[in-house]
C-alpha cells in the first residue's frame, strides 16, 4: 500500500491541530528564534514532579522496541541536554504543533524508501491514543508518549543523516565516513528549530539527485502496485530491420512504454498469411513482425539508461535487463537513496564527484556543476575494483613517471618481457633502484600509461585520477578497464579547474614542460569516489552498470522500505487512525 502524503498531512493535522492552538506556548511559537521545552507545572492536571519521576524511571528502563542501542543513546543524550525534562508536553497535553510535525515526518519516511518497521509506529500510536483518550492520563502514560516521540525523532534523524543500513553489512566496499559524531549536534539543532517539520526535512540529503530519486521511487511504486510490467518472451537476438515474433515485439513495446520510454507506432505488418476473419467479425489488427528502426531506437534509449552497451539490438544482456521485475528496479532506487544518505551533508564549496557505475566525473564550484566528463574505472576483478572513499586533492604532477607496482609487473610485464626482450625499450620502460629494490618504471611522454598529468589525493588505496594515451576507450559505453585508478576524458580542463591556470599554460606543461613536475594546489579540493547504480542526469532516471555486483545485498536490505509489508502497513494505518480522531 503506497501512502498519499497529502492524506497523512490532513489526518495528522486533525489530531494535533486540536490539541492546542499553534504558536501560543512560551518558547513554542513559530516566530521564536529558538524553541525550548515549556516545563509546565502540570500537564492535563498531572503534577510536573510526578511526570519527571515517571520519565526518569522510563529512561532508566529498557529501550523501546525497534530502536537499536545507538538510537537509544542519542535519545538519552537529548534528554540530558534538557535536564531530563519532558520534550513534547504542554499544559494541555502533547505539544500540538511539534507532535504533529514529528508524526507527519515519520509517516513521510516512506517516500524516502525507509523501512518503517524500524520505528516504533504501533507503540507510538498506542501511547498517543492513551494520552488523548484519558481525561486525566497517568504520569507513566505521559512519560511513555514523550519518550517514544523523542526516540522516534532521534531514530528518524539519525537515519536521514547516516542511513538505515551499515554499508559493511551489505558488502559495499564503502570507506566514506558517515559522520556519526555529528548526529547529536544535528539532532539538538533540529529540535531547537521552531519549524520542526522543516528541520527534519533538511536532515535528508538536499541535492537534486536525491529529490529526483524520491520522485522516481514514487513512480516505480505505482508501477509495482499496478501490476508491474510485461515480460518480454525469449527469442533470437534481433537487429533493426529483422523479422521477429509479433507477440514478442508487442510485449517489447508494452514493456518499454511501462517504464516511460516513448515508442513510435508500429509500422504495418508485412504482407503475409494473415488469417481471414470468419463470419461478420471485424478483422483483428495485424501486429507488426518487424523489429523496425523506431522500436530499435527506443531499445537504444533503454540501453543508454540502463548501463548497457548501446547497439540497438535486442540481445541477451538487454533482454535480461528488460525482464528484471519492476519490484527489483523499485528497490534499486531505494537502495541508492540509502547510498546518498551515507554521504556527508556538505561536500564543500569546491569538490570533485565521481560515480563509478555512471563512468562519470563532475566538478563543482560554489555548489554549481562547472565541469563533467567521462571516466574509465577499475575492472570487475577483486584486485582492480575502484573503492568508495573520499580524500582531498593536494597536488598535480605534469609529465609523470609511472612506477609499476610489483603485482602488475609480475602478472603483466614480465611475461611480455620474456616473450620479447625488447619490450621494455619499445614502450619507454626502464629499470631503476628505489629503496634498495629494483623496480620498473615508465618514462614520461606519449606512451606513458598515466598520460601527461595525474591528480593526487593521498589515500590508503593508492587511487588517483590521471590522463591516458588510450583515448579510444572513452568511446565505449561500459568503461571498466583500469587497475583501479580513474582515467579522465579531459585532463586539461580538470587541471584548469583544480589549479585555476590558463588552458594554454596547462597544455604547455603537459606537452613541453619539465618531466615529473609537481604543482601543489593553493587549496585542497575534496574528492568523492562513489557508487550509485540509480541516479538522475538532466532530470532523467538512469540505472548505471552494477560493475562490482554490489546491488543485490543492499536491495534485499531495503526492499521492505520500498514496498512495506502488511504488518507495517497496518501499523501505519493505526497511527493514521489515531491522527484522524
Amino acid at each position: 500500500m503506497i501512502r498519499s502524503t497529502s492524506t497523512a498531512l490532513l489526518a495528522t493535522s486533525i489530531l494535533f491541530g486540536t490539541a492546542c492552538s499553534r504558536g501560543t506556548e512560551n518558547g513554542g511559537s513559530e516566530s521564536s528564534a529558538s524553541w525550548s521545552p515549556q516545563n509546565p507545572t502540570s500537564v492535563q492536571g498531572v503534577a510536573a514532579a510526578s511526570i519527571k519521576s515517571a520519565l526518569s524511571q522510563r529512561l532508566g528502563a529498557a529501550r523501546p522496541a525497534k530502536l537499536d542501542e545507538d538510537q537509544w543513546a542519542h535519545t538519552l543524550r537529548l534528554y540530558r541536554m534538557y535536564g531530563d525534562n519532558p520534550l513534547w508536553l504542554s499544559p494541555e497535553g502533547l505539544h500540538g504543533d511539534r507532535a504533529f510535525a514529528l508524526t507527519n515526518a515519520i509517516l513521510g519516511a516512506e517516500s524516502d524508501g525507509m523501512r518503517m518497521d524500524r520505528y516504533p509506529i504501533g507503540d507510538l500510536a498506542q501511547a498517543i491514543a492513551a494520552v488523548h483518550q484519558a481525561k486525566t492520563p497517568t504520569a507513566q502514560q505521559l512519560a511513555e508518549a514523550d519518550v517514544l516521540l523523542t526516540a522516534s525523532f532521534a531514530a528518524l534523524g539519525e537515519d536521514y543523516l547516516t542511513g538505515q543500513v551499515d554499508p559493511k553489512t551489505v558488502a559495499q566496499s564503502w570507506h566514506i565516513d558517515p559522520q556519526e559524531e555529528n548526529v547529536d549536534s544535528a539532532l539538538v539543532r533540529g529540535l531547537r528549530n521552531p519549524a520542526l517539520d522543516k528541520s527534519i526535512a533538511t536532515m535528508r540529503p538536499q541535492d537534486d539527485d536525491y529529490a529526483g530519486l524520491r520522485r522516481e521511487l514514487d513512480r516505480f511504486q505505482k508501477i509495482v502496485v499496478g501490476g508491474g510490467w510485461p515480460v518480454v518472451p525469449a527469442g533470437d537476438a534481433l537487429k533493426p530491420g529483422e523479422a521477429g515474433d509479433p507477440a514478442r515485439l508487442a510485449a517489447l513495446r508494452a514493456r518499454l512504454a511501462a517504464e516511460g520510454i516513448g515508442v513510435p507506432a508500429a509500422p504495418p505488418a508485412r504482407a503475409s498469411l494473415i488469417p481471414v476473419p470468419q463470419g461478420n467479425r471485424q478483422p483483428a489488427p495485424a501486429r507488426s513482425n518487424i523489429y523496425d528502426r523506431g522500436l530499435a531506437a527506443a531499445v537504444a534509449q533503454f540501453q543508454a539508461r540502463h548501463g548497457i552497451v548501446v547497439d540497438s539490438a535486442l540481445g541477451a544482456e538487454t533482454m535480461e535487463s528488460l525482464n528484471l521485475p519492476a519490484q527489483y528496479r523499485m528497490a534499486q532506487i531505494a537502495a541508492n537513496l540509502e547510498r546518498l544518505r551515507w554521504l556527508p551533508r556538505s561536500f564543500g564549496s569546491r569538490y570533485i564527484f565521481v560515480n563509478v557505475p555512471a563512468f562519470r566525473l563532475e566538478a563543482y564550484d560554489a555548489g554549481k556543476k562547472t565541469l563533467e566528463m567521462k571516466v574509465i574505472v577499475g575492472q570487475e576483478y577483486e584486485d582492480r575494483i575502484t573503492p568508495v572513499f573520499s580524500d582531498s586533492m593536494e597536488y598535480v604532477v605534469f609529465r609523470p613517471f609511472w612506477l609499476v607496482t610489483p603485482g602488475i609487473a609480475e602478472k603483466e610485464l614480465f611475461p611480455k618481457i620474456a616473450a620479447n626482450p625488447g619490450y621494455l625499450g619499445d614502450n619507454d620502460y626502464e629499470i631503476y633502484t628505489a629503496q634498495g629494490q629494483r623496480r620498473i618504471r615508465q618514462k614520461p611522454g606519449g606512451k606513458n600509461s598515466l598520460g601527461l598529468v595525474k591528480f593526487i589525493f593521498p589515500n590508503d588505496f593508492n587511487i588517483y585520477l590521471h590522463d591516458t594515451p588510450n583515448r579510444e576507450l572513452f568511446e565505449k559505453d561500459v568503461r571498466g578497464f583500469s587497475h583501479g585508478c580513474i582515467r579522465v576524458e579531459r585532463p586539461e580542463q580538470l587541471a584548469q579547474f583544480v589549479l585555476g591556470w590558463d588552458l594554454a599554460k596547462i597544455t604547455e606543461q603537459m606537452r613541453q614542460g619539465p618531466d615529473d613536475r609537481r604543482v601543489n594546489l593553493s587549496r585542497k579540493i575534496p574528492v568523492y569516489i562513489t557508487y550509485g547504480t540509480a541516479y538522475i542526469r538532466s532530470g532523467q532516471l538512469y540505472f548505471g552498470n552494477d560493475l562490482y555486483d554490489r546491488d543485490d545485498k543492499l536491495v534485499q536490505a531495503v526492499y521492505r522500505g520500498a514496498l512495506p509489508s502488511t504488518e507495517v502497513v497496518q501499523a501505519v494505518q493505526a497511527l493514521r487512525r489515531i491522527a484522524a480522531r
